[in-house]
């Protein structure tokens, strides 16, 4: 399969005499499977998991990772808000590819129970809905590990358009399997791997979060284009917030 790079005059930020930088200088032009063997390399056996979505877009990923290992273990985090069909899609794909250690992670009830009682924080105040909901969960899942897979990809645009194919992540090393790809490569993989497709696509959701603050995407815009739509908000805080929190 040919990659082909979504950003041809990508610098990585951190110089490569650095320890991180000489990892995302030695993967600049790197293909997923080579990103995920060198992270399990680096890392070590148990030391390293897979965080996904099971989204409209995580498919690819899981199918790469399973290519190298399939007993990598994969991180999902059931928010409590979560359309049924992305429960389904994940149990269609952990059969199809064989995965063998799907964790799925639900918030902390006592967190929620005092801080959402009445399951609408979501409206008032989305950043700590996400907070309480993945960013928390997400930290105490990690605890066990030295880094982690995600599948951004610098076409999403936004804080993601500039992301190295490895990047310190506080005490973790956080790796972007696909950074190198661009859609049409994605979009290829998906077929080359017969991978079924979220089955919200089809009813126009491009992206699939939580039901709550997930819109279909309008012809023309951006995939991401209905996620928290009106709120100002792009991302839930995984990527931005998880380092600030304690596991």
């Amino acid at each position: 399969m040919t990659f082909q790079r979504s950003g041809a005059d990508f610098t990585p930020a951190a110089p490569c005499t650095d320890e991180v930088g000489g990892l995302a200088c030695a993967l600049a032009d790197a293909g997923p499977e080579e990103i995920i063997a060198t992270a399990l390399r680096t890392l070590g056996p148990g030391r390293l998991c897979l965080v996904s979505s099971f989204g409209t877009e995580s498919a690819v990923l899981l199918a790469y990772a399973a290519k190298v290992d399939r007993s990598i273990p994969v991180v999902f985090l059931d928010t409590g808000f979560l359309f049924e069909e992305t429960l389904a899609y994940r149990d269609a794909l952990t059969a199809q590819l064989g995965l063998t250690d799907v964790r799925s992670i639900q918030p902390d009830a006592a967190r929620v129970a005092a801080l959402d009682a009445d399951r609408d924080l979501w409206f008032s105040d989305p950043d700590a809905c996400c907070r309480i909901r993945k960013v928390e969960p997400l930290a105490r899942a990690l605890a066990g590990f030295d880094g982690w897979l995600n599948g951004r990809k610098r076409y999403q645009g936004g804080l993601r358009a500039t992301i190295p194919a490895v990047e310190r992540d506080g005490a973790r090393l956080k790796f972007n399997p696909l950074v190198n790809l661009d859609r049409a490569a994605v979009e290829a993989a998906q077929r080359d791997f017969a991978l079924p497709d979220h089955p919200m696509l089809a009813k126009g959701f491009t992206s699939v979060g939580c039901m709550p603050c997930t819109s279909r995407a309008a012809a023309g815009e951006d995939a991401r284009a209905g996620r928290w739509r009106g709120k100002g908000k792009t991302e839930c805080g995984i990527h931005t917030l998880l380092n600030t929190v304690s596991a």
